[in-house]
């Protein structure tokens, strides 16, 4: 009884913690909205046309991108520490992301720069192809390395040869590609349109009802192989699917907003010190909400710490995603062997 309150608590607590931030993120900025003008143009179709602009152009798909895609960052770490059996694994870190990063810039310097067509979809297959490769790169090194210690290293190894790779390609790029590409691959929302927000939604959406219908199984996956077996579960088609899953959500991410940290590997690991739970149907929606708070307090901290200058959101996700990271790895000191 207790932990049902507690978890009642806390999901009522992240879902008006993730209101405020929406709300925050479309008021806050160098025009500043009031909340009563952002109701009159959302709801009453209303109000000065420049704050219409405003909001409608630029904060709105703004907000909307970040709710969705931190969500899904957390949700992606959730789905690779369930796999990898370890709390530091995550998209960031394993060198998801940055096969992510490459794949896309590869398509921005061949495709785009060179015949300047563009479209979401390619942007999303692009990083979603990079992110299968490298987690392919990790799977494989997995089944001859059994040190969790080891692994993450070649995670980190494998992100820095993809790091490498886009480099050399925003070498050889065009100056007005060079622009994009920088900006990008440091992790930004400020591109964000509504476009952009409806394919984020529709991949994010599907790939959020495919893990929760996945909970079942990852529930008993944790417990370990044997007694997923023992309860029915494929465990190969399971892995599968938390491979895809997770490579999904960190693509569309990639994809929309370039490479942002911490939040796979920080959010999950406070969710599941919160909550007091390790089930996945109540953690994956946890993470998804909290990793959504966490994206959009961070974006915002991004674009009014040093207003009119915005920095790019990993620098505060990591500011921040760090220190929660350092403490998982005190805690967890029986994954160092």
């Amino acid at each position: 009884m207790k932990s049902k309150k507690r978890t009642i608590f806390v999901f009522i607590i992240l879902i008006l913690l993730a209101g405020i931030a929406f709300i925050s993120n479309i008021c806050i900025g160098n025009v500043e909205i009031s909340p009563q003008d952002v109701f009159k143009v959302l709801f009453s179709r209303t109000g000065d046309e420049k704050i219409h602009v405003i909001i409608t152009s630029i904060r709105l798909p703004r907000s909307a991108m970040t709710f969705f895609l931190g969500g899904a960052l957390a949700v992606s770490g959730f789905l690779l520490q369930t796999y990898f059996s370890n709390p530091i694994a995550g998209p960031y870190i394993l060198g998801i992301s940055s096969g992510a990063k490459m794949m896309v810039a590869l398509i921005l310097v061949t495709v785009v720069g060179k015949t300047g067509y563009s479209s979401n979809l390619l942007l999303v297959l692009a990083a979603f192809s990079g992110a299968l490769l490298a987690t392919g790169f990790i799977i494989m090194i997995s089944k001859v390395v059994r040190n969790m210690a080891t692994l993450l290293a070649a995670g980190i190894m494998v992100g820095y040869i993809c790091s490498a790779v886009t480099d050399f390609l925003i070498a050889f790029a065009d100056d007005s590609d060079i622009v994009n590409l920088h900006s990008w691959s440091q992790g930004s929302f400020s591109g964000a349109d509504m476009n952009g927000v409806t394919y984020s939604a529709i991949i994010v959406g599907v790939s959020f009802i495919a893990v929760m219908l996945l909970s079942k199984a990852l529930d008993a996956f944790r417990l370990g192989e044997t007694y997923a077996k023992s309860m029915g579960v494929n465990i190969k088609a399971c892995r599968i699917l938390i491979i895809m899953l997770s490579s999904i959500l960190s693509a569309c991410v990639t994809a929309f907003a370039g490479p942002i940290s911490f939040i796979g590997i920080a959010v999950p690991f406070l969710v599941r010190e919160v909550l007091k739970s390790s089930k996945p149907l109540i953690l994956i929606p946890a993470s998804f909400l909290a990793g959504s708070v966490f994206c959009m307090a961070s974006d915002l901290l991004a674009r009014q710490l040093f207003a009119p200058t915005e920095i790019n959101i990993s620098a505060v996700t990591s500011l921040f995603g760090a220190p929660i990271v350092i403490i998982m790895i005190i805690k967890n000191r029986h994954y160092r062997n």
